[in-house]
């Protein structure tokens, strides 16, 4: 049997389900309470995070409730939000300067942390971050982040 090559992170981002709202009739967790949970998909996640503005930052939690209140949910499920950042994120880089302009750079974690799990790792989203003008810091051991009063 003959392997089929990788997807692409393009192929991924522009092939998924779109954005559904589940109703959770009983919490499963604390990041999953009862109610109205979106799940996004990597194009719903790349057009939010396309609408930050250069030299501006936008948190995970900040990114999640867009979605949600876009498309109507009580809230957007954290697991997936991350998944898809991911992926847009890896698309965006894929494509280059003549595909999708993505600025996953632009998506901080809610504590100000920068994202080690981006292409590039946070020290490059350090980089793109710093080049608009956004300051950052080194934290040592635990990466990069935001200077005290960036924060949305």
């Amino acid at each position: 049997m003959r392997r089929q090559g990788r997807i692409s992170a393009v192929q991924k981002r522009d092939g998924a389900r779109a954005p559904m709202v589940k109703r959770l009739d009983k919490a499963l967790g604390l990041q999953f309470p009862a109610g109205a949970m979106l799940i996004a998909s990597p194009l719903a996640v790349a057009e939010a995070v396309e609408q930050v503005p250069a030299g501006r930052v936008i948190t995970m939690g900040g990114l999640r409730a867009q979605l949600a209140e876009r498309y109507g949910a009580e809230y957007t499920c954290p697991l997936t939000t991350g998944i898809f950042l991911r992926i847009a994120a890896e698309a965006a880089v894929e494509e280059g300067d003549g595909g999708r302009q993505t600025p996953y750079w632009r998506v901080v974690r809610d504590d100000g942390r920068l994202l080690d799990k981006l292409p590039g790792g946070a020290a490059a989203q350090a980089k793109l971050l710093l080049a608009e003008g956004v300051a950052c810091r080194a934290a040592g051991a635990r990466g990069w982040r935001l200077a005290p009063g960036v924060l949305p």
